[in-house]
């Protein structure tokens, strides 16, 4: 067994922390996890890293040893890894999921802008990116970045570029189908049931908020893999309604798209990068995607959970 660079990097974060659980949540892995990988490295140099008690976690003399060598050769794998990259190579965006404003935007961006490639991920929530954007394994992701399941990450960046208003779906014979808007009163009285949002607890965190704040009940189904399993589970429902955003055409599906209005939820979209990512395209692509503003909290014809007006602490 040798030692391998994703166990140096488990030791160098717990190390740091001198916690599991926060080393766990900082690289979104279980402590289970983690403290396998540990234990792996251990036995790898055939001594122990840490001292583990009820009430503390405390370097060994030879994790002490370790420390400042794990911590170069995890930057220097970094380094390595981006040094190799072309220069031309298409940038590896995560845009969540098919069904969500992100691939439409960088699609946009393409077209305007021949340079920018995009090579694609869909990793199905922000939070589930966030671990590959810490490695640089990929260049940009886009998620709402409150309700993420740890700290913020002091080396990465977020910039707010879209609001996108959420709209009720429903099947065309629900008793609801006929409105032209709804209220807050009407899905407090229908209830919202959506597709388990799995991974992703800042979609999951943003639904709960909305539903805190206007007293809606909240049902949530099995995930939904891809738009087509969306739409089947929003036909599916009789008397609840389902959220998604405006731009979800639903011309044929059987589904009837209603806005949200007094207040219509916004669902904020930032582009989050590694602050030492060097490749030129990135800024590229950064220019087109301006910064947006969030709405007045005053305003009240829109909504976004309060904690999305608060600036992340790493």
């Amino acid at each position: 067994m040798e030692a391998d660079i994703e166990g140096l990097r488990a030791f160098f974060v717990t190390a740091e922390e001198l916690h599991f659980g926060r080393a766990g949540a900082r690289l979104f892995i279980s402590q289970q996890a983690l403290s396998k990988r540990i234990r792996r490295l251990e036995e790898a140099l055939g001594v122990p890293l840490f001292e583990r008690t009820t009430r503390a976690v405390e370097l060994t003399e030879a994790g002490r040893r370790l420390l400042p060598h794990a911590h170069e050769a995890v930057s220097a794998f970094d380094r390595a890894v981006q040094a190799v990259r072309s220069a031309d190579e298409p940038l590896r965006v995560d845009v969540y999921d098919e069904r969500f404003t992100p691939l439409r935007m960088v699609r946009q961006v393409s077209e305007r802008d021949s340079r920018v490639q995009i090579e694609l991920s869909m990793r199905q929530g922000l939070s589930v990116a966030l671990p590959a954007l810490r490695r640089q394994e990929i260049d940009a992701a886009f998620g709402r970045v409150h309700d993420t399941p740890a700290p913020w990450p002091t080396e990465l960046v977020h910039r707010l570029v879209h609001l996108e208003q959420l709209h009720a779906f429903v099947p065309e014979d629900h008793h609801l189908a006929d409105r032209s808007v709804l209220r807050p009163s009407d899905l407090r009285e229908a209830g919202i049931a959506m597709p388990d949002p799995a991974g992703a607890t800042e979609w999951r965190g943003y639904l709960m908020r909305l539903a805190e704040r206007f007293g809606v009940p909240l049902r949530f189904n099995a995930p939904a893999i891809g738009q087509r399993h969306l739409v089947e589970q929003f036909l599916a429902e009789k008397a609840a309604v389902g959220l998604g955003e405006m731009s979800i055409d639903a011309t044929g599906s059987g589904l009837v798209r209603i806005p949200i209005v007094e207040p219509t939820p916004l669902l904020p979209w930032s582009l989050v990068w590694h602050r030492r990512n060097p490749r030129p395209l990135l800024r590229v692509l950064l220019r087109h995607l301006r910064s947006r503003a969030l709405p007045d909290r005053s305003d009240p014809a829109v909504w976004v959970p309060e904690i999305d007006r608060t600036p992340l602490v790493p």
